[in-house]
């Protein structure tokens, strides 16, 4: 049931499309005017040391070393520009041309994890790689124009959402017994826990105007970060007074970070750590490429309130507004550790690899953020890290003993 159709794997160039050759070249030059400004930024702290002024801006040089550096950055924006210029006339002929083949497994897990890691900035850059939000039925994506008939599917929906650089196709469990029609969410992971919260929110209220039979039920499977935007859409439909919300009967969270991860704390410490010297400090931006969406994990944000008006990037306390799980909807939630069962206690809290035990159980110290999921509710796998809850035989059975009772 949850294992969506895909296209066997083929040569190397079959997986590349006339948008993917526009949005790489928008990407290398990018990314050479940032390893530009990045070698002009350690130059400048180099010859400051040594008493020797900068340009009119922080980490620009200036004199002949300044203007070496501008004409590197002008040319590099002029051959960027002219080329996606023309890959842009090119396209209408090139997609002709190949007639829009089938999208391979590999291409959609490349373009999964480059929107996980960049997917914010694609968005603002117009980068063609940038993956819309799109709800799928049987392999094909849902439009107006292209939903199903009303005897191929019925009023029992189990949506399943992905997490971060993942997409529908990372689904393998074995739910057929419970009788649902699945659909698949895919979208881009790099974006704000809340903005793929809206979208999902007017998608998901599309898809109970446009489905061809009554929904008489809506059950939602999501994996790690998927279990957030879901929390997110159903906050901000409420609000909105959308009718969706009233279709939706369970959730089963698989690996959600509810209170975060602490990777993404790591990697806000090498921020803290490269900006304390002159030297390091223009690397700091590396660890300032990894996006919006990823950074959302800190603590957990579903709400943009958690986010707005802060630099993401700056050190400081949770500070996100508490959030309850959906009133009226019946939750549940399983978590994964990599250490067995009778390991110590400190091993099994360690969680699955990137997800600690307790935020994926909902459990915090303070007592406003707790989310209160039924101790019947709750599943703990063993041996199991974070990847394996998309295709686990366990998941597959707790999830079948929960909703068939």
């Amino acid at each position: 049931m949850a294992k969506p159709k895909t296209t066997p794997p083929k040569a190397v160039l079959t997986h590349v499309r006339p948008t993917d050759l526009r949005g790489v070249a928008q990407l290398a030059t990018q990314a050479t005017l940032g390893v530009t400004r990045m070698a002009e930024g350690v130059h400048q702290s180099v010859l400051g040391s040594m008493g020797v002024p900068g340009g009119k801006a922080a980490g620009r040089t200036r004199g002949i070393t300044g203007l070496v550096y501008q004409c590197v950055h002008g040319i590099t924006q002029l051959v960027g520009k002219s080329l996606d210029v023309l890959l842009a006339a090119l396209q209408p002929v090139l997609e002709l041309a190949e007639q829009a083949p089938p999208e391979s497994y590999p291409r959609a897990a490349v373009l999964a994890a480059l929107n996980g890691v960049l997917g914010d900035r694609l968005v603002e850059t117009k980068n063609p790689l940038a993956t819309p939000m799109t709800l799928r039925w049987d392999g094909r994506v849902l439009t107006p124009d292209s939903y199903p008939k009303a005897g191929q599917v019925n009023g029992k929906l189990m949506l399943f959402i992905h997490g971060l650089c993942m997409n529908e196709l990372s689904w393998d469990l074995q739910l057929q017994d419970l009788g649902y029609t699945p659909v698949y969410l895919r979208y881009n992971t790099g974006l704000y826990t809340s903005t793929n919260g809206h979208a999902l929110a007017e998608q998901l209220e599309q898809l109970r105007a446009l489905w061809p039979v009554p929904i008489e039920t809506l059950t939602i499977v999501a994996h790690s970060m998927g279990g957030l935007i879901t929390r997110s859409a159903v906050q901000q439909a409420q609000q909105t007074g959308m009718l969706w919300p009233q279709l939706l009967k369970n959730i089963v969270f698989l690996g959600t970070p509810h209170h975060g991860a602490p990777l993404e704390r790591a990697g806000n410490w090498i921020d803290v750590i490269l900006g304390t010297t002159p030297y390091s400090r223009p690397f700091a931006k590396l660890g300032q490429l990894r996006s919006s969406g990823i950074t959302d994990l800190r603590f957990g944000h579903v709400l943009e309130a958690d986010w707005a008006g802060r630099d993401r990037f700056e050190r400081g306390p949770d500070r996100r507004t508490p959030l309850p799980l959906p009133a009226g909807v019946t939750c549940y939630t399983v978590a994964a550790t990599v250490a067995g069962s009778r390991s110590p206690l400190a091993e099994r809290l360690v969680g699955d690899g990137l997800v600690p035990l307790q935020s994926a159980l909902g459990q915090h110290d303070v007592a406003g953020y707790r989310l209160a999921f039924a101790k019947a509710r709750r599943h703990i796998l063993y041996r199991t890290n974070h990847m394996e809850l998309l295709r686990s035989p366990e998941v597959s059975r707790q999830i079948l003993e929960w909703l068939s009772s």
